[in-house]
């Protein structure tokens, strides 16, 4: 892919970044996800999964260049440039409309993520009995994930590595994301403390952790893709499917959470029907919009698709 992607393509990539990014802040949508949506999955992990002792031989013993090309080097730094851009902006304005919008905003992401299912359904060679058992079995665990009880894990050295290792397999698996994980341990909280009080051993444990995991799980996906490329693709979009739960447009929090800043953060919700939602809140449901919503996310996806089979 280096050496055939155009001027236009590298920006197109660079947008896909500020996707993800803006997915990733939001606890619920995983940057995954995107990448799915988008169609860079299968070579953000291929490129994942070359950083790790052999790309360093290749740099001691061919030079840098070599290494470079060799781990893909220009997809993940436009790619990555992209995440950490719309993470220190893009992902506010997200994150202002998640307060002011929330209904709107979780109906357009519904939109989204139900569209991209039935794209990856539609991809399928071929429903088999195996293909359908692993979808249904991403589905339920997607399911399972997203409705679980949160923990209240204490931020120590030992919680900060596992956690940054679940939490950053959790960002590259479409349907489960990694802010949601850190939220079920009871480490969300904890973590943007620290961040805030700039505490940088705390947060070398949760980094390292999150290299871990990201070189172990891409390994995991890429054997997964290289072997069983059909049921991979049936677990995922499963995945998918059961992620729908979390983002239900009209929820009733029934517990919250104390952030770094010392704000309430929802942290159990139900999902509730819209005129439910109505009585509950004593607001409008909004189901117009959210309906509208919900459909331009989906032709969203549908438009992508048809212009990714023209070119």
């Amino acid at each position: 892919m280096e050496n055939t992607r155009s001027l236009a393509a590298w920006l197109g990539l660079l947008f896909k970044g500020l996707l993800m990014g803006a997915a990733d802040a939001v606890p619920g949508v995983s940057g995954g996800t995107i990448a799915f949506m988008t169609g860079i999955y299968e070579e953000l992990i291929d490129s994942l999964r070359r950083c790790g002792p052999q790309s360093l031989q290749v740099l001691f013993r061919r030079g840098p260049r070599a290494f470079w090309q060799s781990i893909n080097g220009n997809f993940l730094l436009v790619l990555v440039s992209g995440v950490l851009l719309s993470l220190v902006g893009v992902a506010r304005s997200v994150l202002y409309l998640l307060e002011t919008y929330p209904v709107q905003l979780w109906a357009l992401f519904f939109g989204l993520i139900l569209a991209s299912t039935l794209v990856i359904v539609r991809m399928m060679p071929g429903w088999q009995r195996n293909s359908m058992a692993f979808f249904l079995l991403g589905t339920l665990l997607a399911l399972l994930l997203t409705s679980l009880t949160p923990m209240a894990l204490e931020l120590t050295p030992v919680t900060a590595l596992m956690g940054g290792m679940i939490a950053i397999c959790a960002m590259i698996l479409p349907g489960v994301s990694g802010s949601f994980i850190l939220l079920l341990l009871g480490l969300y909280a904890p973590v943007l403390a620290a961040l805030k009080g700039f505490e940088w051993q705390t947060l070398s444990y949760f980094v390292a952790g999150c290299a871990v995991g990201l070189m172990a799980f891409s390994r995991v996906l890429h054997w997964m893709f290289e072997r069983f490329h059909a049921l991979t693709l049936a677990l995922l979009a499963g995945f998918m499917l059961g992620s729908l739960n979390k983002v239900w447009p009209w929820k009733y929090t029934v517990a919250y959470t104390i952030d770094s800043k010392g704000q309430e953060v929802a942290l159990v919700q139900d999902n509730v029907l819209p005129w439910s939602y109505a009585e509950l809140h004593g607001e409008p449901a909004c189901l117009a919009s959210a309906v509208l919503l919900a459909a331009v996310g989906a032709a969203m996806v549908l438009a992508l698709e048809r212009r990714s089979q023209r070119g």
